[in-house]
């Protein structure tokens, strides 16, 4: 009989990636002193009761919650006690802000303008808690608070302004913000297996966490994670986060054309679009015909790889329309010069990659989680991004909103145990 135990509590992180079509959970221990992070179980169930970021029927979901947890601890051979959820859906919102103070300014009293102060890590504390002070809707919460920069005085572009000495401080930051009603029921719904919420992370902002690298981030990059009812978007350039979106268009879409074209099951279609489908309708086959029956056994629908795959090729053709808007809106002068990486289980559609070279234009490459020990053997595929960067998340991330680790105690130990002090956030 296996006994699910406490695998020393204090060293362990798990995740949830809650999405409308699968949902996935996994569970990390943090090997020390290094601070890497080795997966000890992962699993995958259908997903039910939420769509899109919104919960649409509570008990469905919980019920999926309690598998996939419970399938994870029989691997892990340990027993969840807390978690840090992803969030993604069209209630999701981001803007870019920026905020300053007066260095020479204490206590009420102005010091002599000519003389500069050292910067603390308190100072850039409190500018990011000014530049998340914006007027939101009453229906509103910020989910995270991202630096982009610091501007000292005249000098900008600076990453981590302690130990700097100026008269002023600014802080332009990147904030992601979610329907307090979201955020709340999925929180509730996970709460009521008696799991703890450490934190709920921007599914592609997790994504990127375990995807890209320091040079694509630095020189400019767009991840795309292409899940099943939605595409998120985070784009990066001079190492921070510059926009972040969802688009409501994703892969069962795709799924859906194909299941209306042949008046199928969208069981059926999904089965076609994973056997027989290409992103490259040129690189398909006009002699090999798929059949397929109705439900009701009554009408047989026929069609070629090559047609099916015009259909595809046209989704995907309007969703890279909408990710080049998207890139627009970033506002960055410079190119992006590592392109598109591409992430989420529609990064798996046959000859995805190709096309979208050949439509945008730029360099695409497909993204794998890759800095986790153990993800090559099970979970060495796009899909698992999202869950992997969760796992990263609270010991690597540069959030200020402070996210924390299961089983650490007081508030207090868990500012000093998981976040980052300033001189490690970039």
């Amino acid at each position: 009989m296996n006994i699910i135990k406490n695998i020393n509590d204090n060293q362990i992180i798990t995740g949830l990636d809650i999405g409308s079509s699968t949902i996935r959970c996994a569970i990390g221990q943090i090997i020390e002193p290094s601070n890497n992070i080795k997966l000890l179980g992962i699993s995958t169930v259908d997903s039910s009761g939420i769509k899109k970021g919104i919960i649409t029927d509570r008990d469905k979901l919980i019920e999926s919650l309690e598998k996939v947890l419970t399938d994870a601890e029989i691997m892990a051979n340990s027993k969840v006690q807390s978690a840090i959820l992803s969030i993604t859906g069209n209630n999701i919102r981001s803007m870019n802000t920026q905020a300053a103070i007066a260095l020479n300014r204490m206590n009420g009293a102005t010091n002599n303008i000519n003389n500069n102060r050292s910067i603390k890590s308190e100072d850039v504390f409190q500018v990011l808690d000014l530049a998340q002070a914006v007027s939101l809707p009453v229906d509103r919460d910020i989910l995270h608070t991202m630096p982009q920069e610091f501007i000292v005085d005249t000098l900008n572009n600076i990453k981590n302004p302690v130990g700097m000495t100026g008269r002023r401080l600014e802080a332009r930051v990147h904030l992601v913000t979610a329907a307090s009603t979201a955020i709340n029921n999925l929180i509730n719904s996970v709460e009521e297996l008696g799991i703890t919420v450490d934190g709920l992370v921007y599914q592609p902002l997790a994504s990127a966490l375990s995807t890209l690298k320091k040079d694509e981030m630095d020189l400019g990059v767009t991840l795309v994670e292409f899940g099943a009812h939605a595409t998120d978007i985070a784009i990066y350039y001079n190492n921070a986060i510059r926009h972040s979106a969802t688009i409501p268009i994703g892969s069962s879409s795709i799924t859906n054309d194909i299941a209306v074209m042949l008046q199928i099951s969208k069981n059926e279609a999904e089965s076609i679009k994973r056997k027989y489908a290409s992103a490259l309708s040129s690189m398909s086959s006009d002699k090999l015909n798929i059949k397929s029956e109705s439900d009701n056994n009554i009408k047989d629908r026929s069609i070629t790889e090559k047609e099916v795959s015009n259909y595809v090729e046209a989704r995907i053709q309007e969703i890279f329309q909408m990710i080049i808007k998207e890139v627009s809106r970033a506002d960055i002068k410079d190119p992006l010069t590592y392109g598109i990486v591409m992430t989420g289980g529609g990064a798996e559609l046959r000859n995805i990659i190709h096309l979208a070279e050949t439509s945008l234009g730029v360099k695409v490459r497909k993204g794998l989680p890759n800095k986790i020990e153990g993800t090559q053997e099970i979970a060495n595929k796009p899909q698992f991004t999202t869950v992997m960067g969760l796992l990263l998340w609270p010991l690597y991330s540069n959030d200020h909103i402070r996210v924390g680790l299961p089983n650490q105690g007081s508030l207090k130990n868990i500012i000093q145990k998981i976040r980052h002090t300033i001189e490690n956030m970039f």
